[in-house]
């Protein structure tokens, strides 16, 4: 993976480009100077979705959640260790439904936790229900090339 990648900073926001040869190496945002990759998903908000979504080279994969959501809360340790496992090479992103009402019904999710996964800024895949760890993991790989 030579060619030059976007990835979008979980900090600032900054779209930052960089040789994919790069993306294991822990590279830092060229403007905030906070790592790229924290092995946490990303908390996106309709401020920052469509940047994270449209600029970045990197898939992204959304949960769309809420707090008070009993199966949301049970996946959550395994969607973070997903984030753990499969970063740098896929991104993983949280959307709190309650706060974030017009990006749920934008996407029309009817039912949380619902799993989404954005490629080229556009989405290409759609799980309703909590899942295991594997299960997740063995989704997220399926519809992807390089996970």
């Amino acid at each position: 993976m030579s060619e030059n990648l976007h990835v979008v900073c979980p900090h600032c926001a900054a779209v930052n480009r960089l040789p994919g040869a790069r993306l294991g190496q822990q590279p830092n945002c060229g403007q905030c100077k906070q790592p790229l990759f924290t092995g946490e998903p990303v908390e996106l908000n309709a401020g920052t979705f469509d940047r994270h979504i449209g600029r970045s080279d990197l898939p992204v994969v959304v949960d769309f959640w809420a707090p008070w959501c009993g199966p949301c809360r049970t996946m959550a340790p395994n969607f973070h260790q997903a984030a753990i496992d499969l970063e740098p090479h896929v991104r993983l992103a949280k959307v709190n439904t309650e706060e974030e009402q017009q990006l749920a019904a934008r996407f029309n999710i009817r039912s949380i936790p619902t799993l989404a996964i954005f490629s080229g800024g556009r989405e290409i895949a759609r799980h309703s229900g909590a899942v295991d760890l594997g299960t997740l993991k063995r989704w997220i790989g399926g519809h992807l090339q390089k996970p």
